[in-house]
C-alpha cells in the first residue's frame, strides 16, 4: 500500500551513491536530496493512484461477482418453485380425490340412532369382502328397510337349523 509509506531521508549515509550523480558545480547536496524526495513523491503519487484504481477495479469485480451469484440463486429459486408449483399441479390432477376441500359442518343429530343394513352387505362384511359404497348411502340404506324381512316368491335362501344343517327356503 503505497498510501502508508513515507519518504525516506535522502540526506542520510546510505543514500549518498544515490545523491552523488546529482552533485554538480552548481547544485549542492541540499538540492541533490530535494530533487530525490521530489522524483519520489512523484513516483509514490503514480503509485497511489495505480493502488487505487487497482482497489476500485477489485470492488467492481467483487459486485459484479456478487451480483451475478444473486442472479444465478434467484435464477435457481425460480426453477425450483416452478418446478415445485409443476409437481403440485401434477399431483393434484393425479390424485385430486386428496384435495378436496373438507367442509366444515355440524355433526349428524341422528348418528347415536342404529341404522338397518341388508344382511347380505353385514355377511360380506363379516367375510372381508368388497361392498359397494351404495349400502351406506340414504338411498341403500332406505332399500335396506324397505326389504328387510321380505321373501321373493322365485327365490330361495339358505338357512341353518338347530342341527348345522342346512336347509333352503
Amino acid at each position: 500500500d503505497p498510501n502508508s509509506e513515507q519518504c525516506p531521508d535522502f540526506a542520510s549515509a546510505e543514500f549518498q551513491s544515490s545523491h552523488a550523480p546529482l552533485l554538480s558545480p552548481t547544485s549542492d547536496d541540499a538540492q541533490a536530496v530535494a530533487t530525490l524526495c521530489t522524483i519520489w513523491t512523484a513516483t509514490n503519487t503514480t503509485l497511489k493512484a495505480k493502488w487505487q484504481l487497482q482497489l476500485n477495479a477489485e470492488a467492481l469485480e467483487l459486485t459484479e461477482q456478487q451480483r451475478l451469484q444473486d442472479e444465478a440463486e434467484a435464477q435457481h429459486l425460480e426453477a425450483q418453485a416452478q418446478l415445485d408449483t409443476t409437481t403440485a399441479d401434477k399431483d393434484r390432477k393425479k390424485n385430486w380425490i386428496h384435495h378436496i376441500p373438507i367442509p366444515s359442518r355440524p355433526h349428524p343429530k341422528r348418528a347415536a340412532e342404529s341404522f338397518l343394513v341388508s344382511d347380505f352387505v353385514l355377511r360380506k362384511l363379516d367375510k372381508a369382502q368388497f361392498v359397494k359404497l351404495y349400502y351406506w348411502t340414504n338411498k341403500g340404506l332406505a332399500d335396506a328397510h324397505l326389504n328387510f324381512l321380505t321373501a321373493d316368491d322365485n327365490s330361495m335362501v339358505p338357512t341353518a337349523a338347530a342341527d348345522s344343517s342346512t336347509s333352503w327356503i
